[in-house]
């Protein structure tokens, strides 16, 4: 990869810091905290030299953009917040889905997000009342993802 610059260096510090996967969008906005005039192009620039370094990895998920994470994490899955699209880790795994393979079928990687409201835009964020359940199940689907070894 290039030198480092400044720019890079507040992007990548931007995505280790986070505690989920982040937009471009919203990568362009923590960072330019630290580099006021970083632009949106900037952004999309470094994000690939950093994830053709394999210094970050992409989070996709159906119908919906890239988001961007550390490769330094340990597996883990994901939720997406219905209303405000956010996307949020979740630590760990969901057990032994290896029971449930058919015979003879080789898992190389595995992918599991779960769909609902996240506990800013659920029901107790407005109105002070006891917070409902989300019905959901959990939707399994596949992508590359290889950086977390999955």
């Amino acid at each position: 990869m290039e030198r480092s610059t400044r720019q890079r260096t507040a992007i990548r510090n931007t995505i280790e810091q986070s505690e989920r996967p982040l937009a471009p969008q919203e990568i362009l906005a923590l960072a330019q905290a630290e580099v006021p005039q970083l632009s949106l192009a900037t952004v999309y620039r470094n994000l690939a030299l950093l994830q053709e370094a394999g210094e970050i990895s992409t989070v996709l998920l159906p119908g919906d953009s890239a988001r961007y994470e550390s490769v330094h994490l340990d597996h883990h899955h994901h939720f997406q917040c219905q209303k405000c699209e956010r996307v949020f880790d979740i630590p760990g795994c969901v057990g032994d889905l290896l029971n449930s393979v058919p015979r003879g079928f080789v898992v190389e990687r595995h992918e599991i997000t779960l769909y609902g409201t996240c506990k800013g835009c659920g029901p107790t964020a407005k109105a002070g009342g006891k917070k409902r359940d989300v019905s959901g199940a959990a939707t399994a689907h596949s992508h590359s993802h290889k950086s977390h070894g999955h």
